[in-house]
């Protein structure tokens, strides 16, 4: 078995490499830093949830121009199959970028290949959020797509997202051939390669321009739940929103102002792209800190709401102020209060379409599920991830055309308010909030407030995400130990509570401990466990796909008492919980 140490002797020594990358390898191998070099070439880089993500750096286990090509080679190789099958002559694909460092370059390079295997490319001329490549994919009946950005990770990452024909991030078994091609290639000489101006120049490159993403603009901009309302009050909702350096600021303030929120002020300070987002430790609006200077002028100017969205702006981030203190309200809150006005909205105008339904994760609260029911609108669970929602859509639309979706959401602040791309859309869910926090502003409540009429109807509840870090190799073998000890404790209570039923989407079985009877789970292979306790309260834990951490959504129900002691119940319970994951996890 090739040692870590010999890979990377092979790699300062393969004339394939330019100079700076081979020498970036010896440096390491000089300076005998074994670690380092371990974590470079222990193993190749991996696909997670529909595609790479990594450190940028030269070696097999590194986000580079090389990783880059050859997954792209293996892309491209499942899009030729699959337009040989289906008689498709003159195979594209689409192909956007954030502002990480390199993103312009690897997506070049992307279409490099592509062009040397035969494929043309439809390339932004500017960098656009991942929304807009889904709709790219869409609008030009392309075969895939790619979206190079690492979403909200620190700067020194970078990565690769594949996407299909329909929009959506690829899934089995497109994704599956597509790691297979990426593992059968080993040598990167196998990759086929065209300079892009040479591509250009023999027309497999077309440059995606304004008209498309007016296009974009327009539709979904159709889904205004109640567009009269934002054309004449929009200028009334005072609002902050900072892009944190990435892809959001053409696009979110463009559709903003032509749905009538003109009221807008940008951070200045975190307006433009800049790949090393000077201002935040990490470019995450699901963190307070990335939200910082959003606050900081919403409360100087004295604005209703502060947004902030993810270099990619596939999610948003909310803060505002209630009674003098800053709130932020979770991926949960969120979703909860854009489907309760959507659908509380949509009856009250009669414009309720037949046969609706809405897609949430299996992670996400289920509180969801109890507004959806009041409206007559059908709930499906689904995977962590926009992919399986949206994978899931797909499904819905060839089985049932009659079907009409209407929302999809997780709890990892993404969101889905229409229909017209296959991924969640920060642009669209910046222009809907807008109009979920006009309408209760309308009303003389702010979004806390809000929350509090939804919870007073349906019950409280109230989630929390722990995540816990482990970089690296030994990191990812602590990762599994939890994984395995969990899975290996088949329990009948955690932390003082009832299990009634534990979910394994690895092994694929459901047990009913109350009865004993096992069942299948509908849904593909996953690393997840889930418990639902007999009071309502669920826990699931999984390792991320993307990142070196581990996560635990713990989800708290609470239906008896007023207000006050439901929120202190769930707050108690939660602390309990936190504090055994805690406690079982420094013991692994």
């Amino acid at each position: 078995m090739t040692t870590s140490l010999e890979k990377a002797n092979a790699w300062a020594n393969n004339p394939y490499f330019d100079d700076e990358s081979r020498a970036e390898i010896q440096k390491l191998i000089d300076a005998d830093d074994m670690k380092e070099i371990e974590e470079r070439f222990y193993k190749d880089i991996e696909f997670g949830t529909g595609g790479l993500r990594s450190i940028l750096g030269a070696g097999h286990n590194r986000i580079n121009k090389y990783t880059v090509r050859r997954a792209t080679q293996a892309l491209a190789g499942e899009v030729l199959d699959h337009s040989s099958k289906n008689g498709i002559t003159n195979p594209s694909i689409a192909v956007s970028y954030d502002s990480r460092k390199f993103s312009f370059e690897f997506a070049k390079e992307v279409c490099g290949v592509m062009a040397a295997n035969g494929i043309k490319s439809y390339i932004y001329k500017r960098l656009n959020p991942v929304p807009m490549l889904s709709y790219s994919v869409r609008y030009h009946k392309a075969q895939a797509g790619v979206m190079v950005t690492a979403s909200h990770n620190p700067p020194e990452y970078n990565g690769y997202k594949v996407y299909w024909n329909d929009g959506a991030q690829v899934t089995p078994p497109n994704d599956k051939n597509i790691i297979n091609r990426y593992y059968d290639i080993t040598s990167y000489d196998a990759v086929k390669f065209m300079e892009f101006d040479q591509a250009e120049k023999e027309g497999f490159i077309h440059w995606v321009g304004e008209d498309v993403e007016q296009s974009f603009y327009n539709d979904i901009l159709s889904k205004t739940v109640n567009p009269e309302m934002c054309k004449k009050d929009g200028k009334d909702l005072k609002i902050v929103y900072t892009p944190i350096h990435g892809t959001g600021l053409i696009p979110c303030t463009t559709a903003l102002a032509q749905l009538g929120f003109t009221n807008v002020e940008v951070v200045k300070e975190q307006a433009q792209p800049d790949s090393s987002f000077p201002t935040v430790s990490s470019p995450n609006p699901e963190n307070p800190s990335a939200m910082k200077m959003a606050v900081d002028l919403m409360k100087e100017t004295g604005a209703d709401i502060a947004y902030g969205s993810d270099p990619d702006t596939d999610r948003l981030g909310v803060a505002f102020e209630h009674e003098g203190e800053v709130q932020y309200i979770n991926g949960n809150q969120i979703g909860i209060l854009m489907l309760y006005y959507m659908l509380h909205s949509l009856k009250e105008n009669g414009t309720m379409p037949a046969n609706p339904y809405f897609v949430k994760t299996v992670v996400t609260t289920p509180l969801q599920e109890l507004i959806a029911d009041k409206y007559g609108v059908k709930s499906y669970s689904t995977l962590t991830g926009f992919k399986w929602i949206c994978g899931l859509m797909n499904k819905i639309e060839k089985e049932d055309p009659s079907a009409n979706f209407l929302f999809g959401t997780e709890e990892s602040f993404g969101y889905l308010p229409h229909d017209f791309v296959r991924d969640k859309d920060g642009v669209a869910s910046i222009t809907f909030m807008s109009e979920v926090a006009l309408y209760f502003k309308k009303q003389g409540l702010n979004l806390i407030e809000a929350l509090d009429k939804i919870y007073e109807e349906f019950g409280f509840s109230q989630e929390t995400l722990l995540n816990l870090v482990y970089q690296g190799r030994e990191g990812a073998e602590k990762i599994t130990r939890i994984m395995s000890h969990f899975r290996d404790l088949a329990p009948s209570s955690l932390c003082g509570q009832d299990i009634h039923v534990i979910e394994d989407y690895q092994t694929g079985i459901v047990k009913d401990l109350e009865s004993g009877e096992e069942s299948k789970l509908e849904y593909p292979v996953s690393n997840v466990i889930g418990y639902h306790f007999k009071n309502g309260n669920r826990l699931y834990l999984r390792p991320s796909g993307t990142e070196p951490k581990i996560k635990f959504y713990i989800m708290i129900q609470e239906k008896e008492g007023s207000l006050a002691d439901k929120k202190a119940k769930a707050s108690k319970v939660t602390d309990e919980f936190l504090a055994f994951i805690n406690k079982t996890a420094e013991g692994l």
